[in-house]
C-alpha cells in the first residue's frame, strides 16, 4: 500500500515539475521578447489592409533579396499551422527605384491570376537559376514561360491599376518604417526582422508567434 501511495506521489510530483518547467520556459521566452530588442512598435498603429477580423500578418519582401529567399521555407511551414487563424498578406517592398520593377512584376502576376503559380519560381529563377530578371523585357520572357502573351504582359505591367498598387506598396513601405527585408509586421503595429532575431529565421518565427499571441490577447481583453 505504501509503495502504491509513493508511486502516485512520485507521478504527481513529476507532473508538477514538468508543468513548472514549461511555465518557467514560457515566462523566460516572453521576458526575452521585449520591444526595442525583439521587435519595434510602429506608431501610430497602421490601418488594416484586409476586411478580416483576424490578426493581420504582413510579410515584407523583395524578390532580389537572398535573405527573403532563404526565409520562404520557414514562412510556408508556419502558414501550414497558422493560416486559418491569421490574415496573411505579402507586401513587395519598394525601398528604392530598382526594387519597383519586382513590385510591378508581383502585382502584374496578381492581376493576371498567376501569382501563386509564379511566386516561388520567380524567387528560384533569380537565386537558384541566377537569372537577371530586372527589366520589363526579361520579365516578359519569364512570364511567357507561364503562358502569358507578350501583349497581355505589357498591357498589364504598365496598367493604371498595377501602377497604383506599386505606388501604394511604396507608401506602405514608408509607413511601416521598413528598413530592410525580409520583415514581418504583426497587427499593423509590431515590426520584426532577422536583425531582431540575431539572424535566426527560426527565432524570427518564434517572435512572430509571440507577437500574434500578444495581439490576440490585447484584442480579447
Amino acid at each position: 500500500m505504501k509503495l502504491r501511495h509513493y508511486s502516485i506521489f512520485l507521478t504527481q510530483l513529476l507532473l508538477l515539475i514538468s508543468l513548472l518547467l514549461t511555465t518557467t520556459a514560457a515566462i523566460a521566452a516572453d521576458a526575452d521578447y521585449k520591444a526595442g530588442k525583439a521587435y519595434n512598435v510602429i506608431t501610430p498603429k497602421q490601418a488594416t489592409l484586409s476586411d478580416s477580423d483576424k490578426i493581420e500578418v504582413l510579410e515584407v519582401f523583395w524578390y532580389g533579396c537572398p535573405h527573403c529567399y532563404r526565409f520562404q521555407p520557414y514562412v510556408k511551414r508556419w502558414l501550414e499551422d497558422n493560416a486559418d487563424n491569421i490574415s496573411y498578406i505579402r507586401l513587395p517592398a519598394v525601398l528604392n527605384k530598382g526594387w519597383a520593377i519586382h513590385t510591378r512584376a508581383y502585382y502584374t502576376a496578381e492581376a493576371l491570376g498567376i501569382l501563386e503559380e509564379i511566386h516561388d519560381p520567380l524567387f528560384d529563377a533569380i537565386h537558384k537559376g541566377r537569372r537577371s530578371l530586372n527589366n520589363d523585357e526579361t520579365l516578359m520572357a519569364f512570364f511567357e514561360e507561364f503562358g502569358v502573351d507578350n501583349k497581355d504582359f505589357r498591357k498589364t505591367f504598365y496598367s493604371f491599376s498595377v501602377s497604383g498598387k506599386v505606388r501604394q506598396a511604396e507608401e506602405l513601405t514608408r509607413r511601416y518604417q521598413v528598413s530592410g527585408t525580409p520583415a514581418v509586421i504583426i497587427d499593423n503595429q509590431y515590426y520584426t526582422s532577422p536583425k531582431h532575431a540575431e539572424g535566426s529565421y527560426e527565432e524570427l518565427i518564434n517572435i512572430v508567434d509571440f507577437l500574434v499571441t500578444k495581439s490576440s490577447n490585447q484584442d480579447n481583453s
